[in-house]
């Protein structure tokens, strides 16, 4: 987590730390007392992978939203996506099942990681995200998640869901 943080100061970037107890599913976040998170919105975030393995996408979302693969896989201009092996989630972000979040592209010195961004997302003032483990949140504004995104140097883009 510290690495994390020191990324985020280095950029310029305020933010909260919420401590928590381990979360593993978006349902384990909603679960916790809300009134931790100052009224933010807890991303969902997934990694796939397409059919052959090649491309690898790290997909953030509102919370309530249910990911449609089909529908995130044709505006990737993808071949059929699946959830990405633990295996590859570490090989790629560095990353356990249950920690996958936006701060783990920090990790993809290659850059091979997709990133994947729902349009919702704009118009949250607030956003919550794991700083790479899943015992904490970080408060971030979404212009301040965009530019952490943007400074980690992944293609991105925004799609409906």
């Amino acid at each position: 987590m510290e690495e994390v943080l020191d990324i985020l100061k280095k950029l310029g970037i305020d933010y909260e730390v919420v401590n928590h107890k381990a979360v593993y599913t978006i349902e384990d976040m909603n679960n916790l007392n809300k009134e931790i998170f100052k009224g933010a919105e807890i991303c969902k975030n997934l990694f796939l992978r397409d059919q052959k393995g090649k491309r690898h996408f790290l997909v953030v979302l509102c919370s309530e939203k249910k990911a449609d693969m089909a529908k995130i896989q044709e505006q990737a201009l993808s071949t059929r996506l699946s959830f990405a092996s633990s295996e590859r989630l570490m090989k790629y972000l560095k990353l356990e099942p249950g920690h996958v979040s936006p701060m783990g592209l920090m990790n993809d010195e290659e850059k091979k990681v997709e990133v994947l961004i729902d349009k919702d997302l704009k118009n949250k003032k607030l956003l919550a995200v794991h700083p790479n483990t899943n015992e904490a949140s970080i408060l971030i504004t979404y212009e301040d998640l965009m530019k952490f995104i943007k400074a980690m140097g992944n293609e991105y883009e925004f799609i409906e869901i």
